[in-house]
């Protein structure tokens, strides 16, 4: 069996500060890379023979900090942490086999649909972060679209805009997937929040230094009407009067489909994570089922959204990699030897 080289971890890696809120000195990590990919005969990325590109979903501090205002905990309450842990180890690790990095980052505002300002009460009251809104609950009118948002969006006027939410829970509903959430104010663009976590900054850094080659940013989630879990497109893409809302990311597609094998981790399983992969797994479909076996999951550097007595979403996660795996991708974990992943090019 062909062995892939790894590498030592850098000697500016903290385990025990992963999950740190910090500014990066990007020029110094810089020059450790430069100094490090001599020392260790790290070559360029663009020499790679096997293609590989490490996606990584929001990896951002709302996300993966437990001061972040949507920490991902899992059941184990310290999920993100533990899972940028791994995957940095394994990144740096591993780093002379990953050709790209990629990050996807989640970027919105205040006034969005999954927003508490969105909606409003009889009362003129605001949902609570983690309400579920029903299709129901907005046919009658229960929750309404606040009247001070539909000026934020271009054409629209109160009427049109409360036949459109109807239109979208209906969607939702229809196409199976979660039901309209109300998430708490996160990875607001401008944020601290909305920045990686600097641990996984510095592995962008590093990588892109010592392999010579740019991160990709994939920016997501900036539609005021549409949520967007998936980097690859919106969780609706049409409007009622059957305009678009959005479209699906085919250029990125394309682009992650060149590559031999593709790696994701990320945030959070359940959501992000999951909808991603749903969306990459109906394209991969739609062209060549086969090429769902280039497709790698770590499983163990992603975790559910889990709220203790409000919401668990394990159960879905776990659901969701098994139709993955069903369907020919692959689920690993980092204690895996990287030429042991099954049908991984050498």
């Amino acid at each position: 069996m062909t062995t892939l080289s790894t590498l030592p971890l850098p000697t500016h890696y903290r385990p025990d500060e992963v999950a740190d809120i910090r500014l990066v000195n990007a020029g110094e990590i810089a020059n450790q890379a430069a100094a490090y990919a001599k020392a260790h005969g790290v070559k360029p990325a663009a020499g790679d023979r096997v293609k590989r590109s490490l996606m990584m979903i929001d990896e951002q501090i709302d996300f993966c900090s437990p001061q972040g205002s949507l920490f991902v905990g899992g059941r184990s309450g310290t999920g993100a942490v533990d899972d940028a842990r791994r995957l940095l180890e394994w990144a740096y690790i591993n780093l002379g086999s990953i050709t790209e990095m990629c990050a996807s980052m989640d970027t919105h505002k205040i006034m969005q649909i999954f927003h508490p300002q969105f909606w409003s009460n009889e009362q003129g009251e605001h949902p609570a972060p983690f309400t579920m809104i029903s299709v129901d609950e907005v046919e009658k009118g229960i929750w309404q679209v606040n009247p001070g948002v539909f000026r934020e969006v271009e054409g629209a006027d109160l009427a049109n805009m409360r036949r459109f939410v109807e239109h979208y829970v209906r969607q939702l509903a229809a196409t199976g997937k979660y039901a309209l959430t109300i998430w708490p104010y996160h990875t607001l663009l401008g944020s601290v929040g909305h920045a990686l976590l600097p641990s996984v900054q510095e592995l962008c850094v590093w990588h892109s230094v010592a392999r010579n080659t740019q991160t990709q940013y994939e920016i997501k989630g900036g539609n005021t009407l549409t949520e967007n879990y998936s980097v690859l497109g919106p969780e609706v893409r049409t409007k009622h009067d059957g305009s678009a809302l959005g479209q699906k990311n085919t250029k990125f597609i394309e682009r992650l489909l060149a590559f031999d094998a593709v790696i994701i981790a990320g945030q959070a399983k359940s959501h992000c994570v999951a909808w991603t992969i749903d969306d990459l797994l109906n394209e991969i479909m739609a062209q060549d089922p086969t090429l769902a076996k280039k497709v790698y999951l770590l499983e163990d550097c992603t975790s559910p959204v889990v709220v203790p007595g409000v919401v668990d979403y394990t159960d879905e996660a776990n659901a969701a990699f098994q139709r993955f795996a069903d369907a020919g991708m692959h689920v690993v974990n980092t204690s895996m030897p990287l030429e042991t992943w099954p049908d991984m090019p050498l």
